[in-house]
């Protein structure tokens, strides 16, 4: 059965388009996805991401247990802190990407993908054998909105959040009688905020928003939008650009990974290897130079011999071009500006390799 979320009915009402998502019913697009798209950049989006899942960490042995589990280093967050991870396996490769808050010492939120919230709950189990900490996983008790775009700070502070808050930050506070966490992250590129709140006031808080954010074009925005946009700010998607197979090197997430941490964690002794000595294969921007799409899966060329795989690939709106995510073999000679070919519909199409992100971020913007 494929479930739904709290506003599942306002998405059919506001005439979204309806799909399967990770075993969820969620709203692909309400009008027109570059219309979305564009107005995400331009004034502010709302999205409903009640589908990720809420996952509590407490206990004394806490910090040591995330520090196993993820390269990042969780003893560097102050409270309310959050910082991007990876969930390595044994060998290194990435079972999730999340984002782990501290919200006090010894009580962590983790944040994770929906297509992964059992495998990542499994995994949480396996490796707490010896450490005195409570996993809670609080998924089917929270909903989780985003308001994204450069009009977003505008609408928090309309409806009375005038919290001075950092980007990767999370707060707690109440908003018109309704309790919630705030955090200063998205999946878009722009500024913005994402919304934790109790099930039973998401709708209020979703009729709140669009309400209040009439002023600054406020959209709601499906998952076809949210894609394009993460896409166009190289923002992985998990399934497509990472996997158990894929390591945080290779995905060319080694900026995250800190060269100083001491204590040991799954698949470190790979990576740190990859650090030092390199890949087989890298994660690489692509720009076609013709009107072909390229798509999850089609195959890169280079000089006649095939060399990799688009992962994510489609159509920027803000750049009204065709753009790619892609893992080639790590050939020294393939740089920003080389020439490739992608097959499209047994056709191959001029493209070159293109710096990422593809567009300029405006998420780190303060207050």
């Amino acid at each position: 059965m494929v479930k739904e979320t709290l506003l599942h009915d306002k998405h059919i009402q506001l005439g979204a388009k309806m799909v399967d998502f990770a075993g969820w019913s969620m709203p692909v697009q309400y009008k027109s996805i570059i219309e979305e798209h564009k107005n995400v950049r331009k004034n502010v989006g709302l999205f409903d991401v009640s589908h990720m899942g809420e996952v509590f960490v407490t206990g004394k042995d806490s910090l040591k247990f995330l520090n196993k589990i993820v390269p990042q280093d969780i003893s560097k967050l102050y409270n309310s802190k959050a910082v991007y991870c990876q969930l390595t396996n044994l060998n290194g490769g990435l079972i999730d990407d999340l984002i782990i808050y501290k919200l006090e010492d010894e009580k962590y939120l983790l944040i994770v993908n929906a297509s992964r919230i059992d495998e990542d709950i499994n995994w949480f189990i396996r490796n707490s054998i010896n450490f005195d900490i409570y996993i809670d996983n609080q998924s089917h008790n929270y909903s989780l909105l985003a308001v994204q775009g450069p009009k977003a700070i505008n609408l928090l502070k309309k409806i009375g959040y005038n919290i001075e808050q950092e980007f990767f930050t999370i707060k707690e506070t109440t908003l018109k009688n309704m309790q919630v966490m705030v955090s200063r992250t998205g999946y878009t590129g722009e500024d913005g905020f994402e919304i934790l709140i109790k099930n039973k006031d998401v709708v209020k808080m979703w009729n709140l928003l669009l309400d209040e954010g009439s002023e600054f074009s406020i959209m709601p925005i499906g998952l076809g939008a949210r894609d394009t946009l993460r896409l166009e700010a190289a923002l992985h998607l998990y399934g497509n650009d990472l996997n158990e197979n894929t390591t945080p090197i290779e995905a060319g997430l080694s900026w995250s990974i800190p060269k100083d941490k001491t204590e040991n964690y799954n698949g470190k002794n790979i990576i740190i290897n990859q650090i030092q000595k390199g890949t087989d294969k890298k994660l690489i921007g692509i720009k076609m130079l013709s009107r072909a799409i390229p798509r999850h899966e089609h195959e890169i060329y280079y000089n006649g011999e095939k060399i990799g795989n688009i992962t994510s690939g489609g159509f920027s709106p803000t750049l009204n071009e065709n753009i790619a995510l892609g893992y080639i073999k790590n050939l020294e000679e393939l740089k920003i500006g080389s020439s490739l070919q992608v097959m499209i519909r047994e056709k191959l199409h001029d493209a070159i390799i293109v710096k990422k992100p593809f567009v300029t971020k405006h998420n780190h913007k303060e207050n």
